[in-house]
């Protein structure tokens, strides 16, 4: 089997590419696999660290306010796909694959006109341009939300999977966590919280807040928060300002390495609503308050976070809403409201899909 994917732009387009690649490679291991990317975005230091080849083709996004960039997104759009066809001429793929990102149309359209089978696969809740632009022109549509399918009017091509993950949590419980993660004697509750690896701001000063005016005051919870690589210094200062960084129970990080343990270790989350982390958090069952960032494209961290709000699945609070009463009543009711916490488990279980990438590769199979 021969496969080129192309995914770029964030890591949510990049990773579950990695993760349809791996799986692929798992199930057969003389599968031949190649990706495609641009010579300055991240996906070449992500592919290269999962160990694939990667061919460059320049293309870039169209920018909304009048820009001289333009003029190249246009060149781009005219001459990517001729390039695209090149690589798949010299490649012979029996099938191509791309999970979004302005990435993806060059190759899936070079695809279509060269009668190669091909698949997109969209992890948000409201599909990207991209993966629009190519509806008509792939064979088989992805999705992770089931309610995606209403913006497609393909319906025959679409096929629910969820979205694969590079590696999936554990969910076998661990009887050690607490003493793995040196979790102090005497906590009853742990409350996870991180906004991003670069850091959101907002998170942290509400979550900074939060830890001032409520985890402080309750030894029985631990806390432990990611601040990001760039708000860490801004987010220290704060905690010493307000005197966390003496409590014990409080535990702050410019990035937690060890996020699955914590993950399994937690009994609530506050986090973003990028669609990696919902499918983390839908495996391992953990009662979210979703702080989705208004600072994506169409919306669709909030457009994500509303679908398992709607569901009862997550508690979502906007950035621009929060407030420390209402962030301290959200982890309270999760923390100590069997009731509740039940009920958001249990409903956000049932967005699980653990058996994605199975399912991708199995209908791949169909494809070719």
């Amino acid at each position: 089997m021969k496969i080129i994917l192309a995914g770029g732009g964030t890591a949510g387009h990049i990773n579950p590419a990695i993760a349809i690649a791996n799986h692929i490679k798992e199930k057969d291991p003389t599968a031949e696999i190649a990706f495609i990317g641009t010579k300055k975005g991240m996906e070449n230091n992500l592919v290269a660290k999962a160990g694939y080849p990667i061919h460059h083709i320049e293309i870039q996004g169209l920018r909304r306010s009048l820009s001289l960039s333009n003029i190249k997104t246009a060149y781009y759009y005219f001459t990517a796909p001729s390039k695209a066809k090149k690589l798949i001429r010299s490649f012979k793929p029996d099938v191509v694959i791309g999970t979004g990102g302005y990435l993806s149309w060059p190759l899936l359209k070079a695809a279509s006109d060269l009668g190669v089978p091909s698949a997109v696969h969209e992890s948000n809740a409201i599909p990207g341009k991209a993966v629009k632009m190519v509806e008509k022109l792939v064979d088989r549509i992805y999705i992770n939300f089931p309610t995606t399918a209403e913006y497609f009017t393909q319906k025959d091509k679409i096929l629910c999977v969820g979205n694969p993950l590079i590696k999936a949590p554990d969910t076998k419980n661990d009887t050690h966590l607490y003493e793995k993660l040196a979790i102090p004697n005497g906590t009853k509750k742990v409350l996870l919280t991180f906004g991003g690896s670069l850091g959101a701001e907002r998170v942290n000063e509400e979550v900074l807040k939060l830890m001032r005016d409520y985890t402080a005051k309750h030894p029985e919870i631990f806390h432990i928060h990611a601040t990001g690589k760039i708000e860490y210094e801004a987010a220290m200062a704060k905690a010493e300002e307000y005197g966390l960084l003496e409590c014990p129970n409080i535990r702050l990080l410019e990035f937690i390495y060890d996020m699955p343990l914590w993950e399994k270790a937690a009994d609530a989350v506050i986090c973003r609503a990028g669609a990696m982390t919902i499918a983390e958090m839908a495996l391992l069952r953990k009662p979210c308050i979703i702080i989705p960032s208004p600072n994506v494209v169409n919306n669709h961290q909030y457009e994500n976070a509303k679908h398992l709000a709607d569901a009862g699945a997550a508690i979502m609070l906007e950035e621009k809403d929060i407030d420390t009463e209402k962030l301290t009543k959200a982890v309270s009711d999760i923390l100590f409201d069997r009731k509740t916490a039940s009920s958001l488990t249990n409903a956000i279980g049932t967005f699980a899909k653990p058996n994605a990438a199975e399912e991708i590769y199995e209908d791949l199979c169909k494809l070719i």
